[in-house]
C-alpha cells in the first residue's frame, strides 16, 4: 500500500494547509463547491438505498464513495480545511496569517454550501416530479430527518444542544481521519482504503457533518419538514460547524502535530526517520 509513516504524512499535511491558503479565490470557489456538490449526492444516494433496502448499514458501507471521489479529485470540504489550514500557521509557514486562514474558511464554507443547495434543489425536483407531487419515499425520509435532528434537539434543550455538539465533534474527528488517512499511502487504493473505514463509522453512527447537513436540511424544508430555516440555522448548522472544528482540530491535526511534526528540536534526519519502525 505505499505505507507513508506519521513524521511524514503529517509534513503533508502542514504543506496541504499552506497550500490551501495561498489559493486563489477562483479555484477555492470551484474546489469547494464541487466538493459540496459531490457529497449531497453521496448523501442522496445512501438514504436512497436505505429507504428501498430497509438497512442503514447498506447506506453507510457506500456512502464514502462521494468522499473518495472527491478527495481524489483534490476538492475541499470545510470539514477538511478545518483541520489542516490552521497547522501552516501553528508551524508558523511564511505568509500564513490568521486572516487567510479564516479567508480560506469563509470561501469554502461558502463554495460547499452553493454545491449542497445546488443538488439539494435537484433532487427535490426528481423526488417531487418538479414539485407537482408529493415527495416520494426518499423525499419523505429526508425531510423527517431534518425534522428529528432540529427541532429533535430543540425539545432537549440544553441536553439536545449538547448532544448535538458532540455529535458534530465526533464527526469530524472520523472525517479528518479519514482526510489524514488518505496522506498515509501513495497508491489510489490505499487511500480509498483508508478513507472508507472512518467516513462508514461517523455516516451510520449519525454525527452531524455540516456539509452534508447543508444538503439535507435545505432539500427537508422543500419536501415539507416541519421545521424552519432558523431551526436549521441554531438548532444544527451551526453548533455542527464549531463542533466539527474542534473535533478535526483538537482530536487530529493538533494531536499529530504535536506528537510527530518534524519541527525545532523535534526534527530528526532523514535517515533515522527511514529507519523508524513503523507505529
Amino acid at each position: 500500500m505505499s505505507y507513508v509513516v506519521p513524521t511524514e504524512f503529517v509534513t503533508r499535511m502542514i504543506d496541504a494547509g499552506e497550500a490551501k491558503v495561498f489559493m486563489s479565490t477562483r479555484d477555492t470557489l470551484i474546489r469547494a463547491f464541487m466538493a459540496g456538490a459531490i457529497l449531497a449526492l453521496a448523501a442522496a444516494f445512501a438514504i436512497t438505498i436505505n429507504v428501498q433496502t430497509g438497512q442503514p448499514l447498506a447506506g453507510a458501507i457506500l456512502f464514502p464513495v462521494g468522499f473518495c471521489l472527491l478527495y481524489l479529485m483534490g476538492f475541499d470540504l470545510l470539514t477538511g480545511v478545518m483541520t489542516l489550514v490552521p497547522l501552516a500557521l501553528i508551524d508558523k509557514r511564511p505568509g500564513v496569517t490568521l486572516q487567510g486562514v479564516l479567508r480560506n474558511w469563509g470561501l469554502v464554507f461558502a463554495g460547499n454550501f452553493g454545491g449542497a443547495f445546488i443538488v439539494a434543489v435537484m433532487m427535490a425536483i426528481i423526488f417531487t416530479f418538479g414539485f407537482t407531487e408529493a415527495p416520494n419515499a426518499v423525499g419523505q425520509a429526508i425531510g423527517h430527518i431534518g425534522e428529528g435532528r432540529t427541532v429533535g434537539y430543540a425539545e432537549h434543550g440544553a441536553a439536545g444542544m449538547l448532544t448535538l455538539f458532540i455529535r458534530g465533534v465526533l464527526c469530524n474527528w472520523m472525517v479528518s481521519t479519514g482526510v489524514v488517512a488518505a496522506m498515509m499511502s501513495t497508491s489510489v487504493s490505499g487511500k480509498v482504503i483508508g478513507m472508507w473505514m472512518p467516513i462508514m463509522l461517523f455516516f451510520y453512527m449519525g454525527f452531524e457533518h455540516s456539509i452534508v447537513n447543508m444538503f439535507l436540511f435545505p432539500s427537508g424544508i422543500m419536501l415539507g419538514g416541519q421545521f424552519s430555516i432558523w431551526d436549521y440555522l441554531i438548532w444544527n448548522e451551526i453548533p455542527t460547524v464549531v463542533g466539527n472544528l474542534v473535533g478535526g482540530l483538537a482530536f487530529v491535526g493538533l494531536a499529530l502535530y504535536a506528537t510527530h511534526a518534524r519541527t525545532g528540536a523535534k526534527r530528526q534526519p532523514a535517515a533515522a526517520i527511514r529507519m523508524a519502525p513503523a507505529e
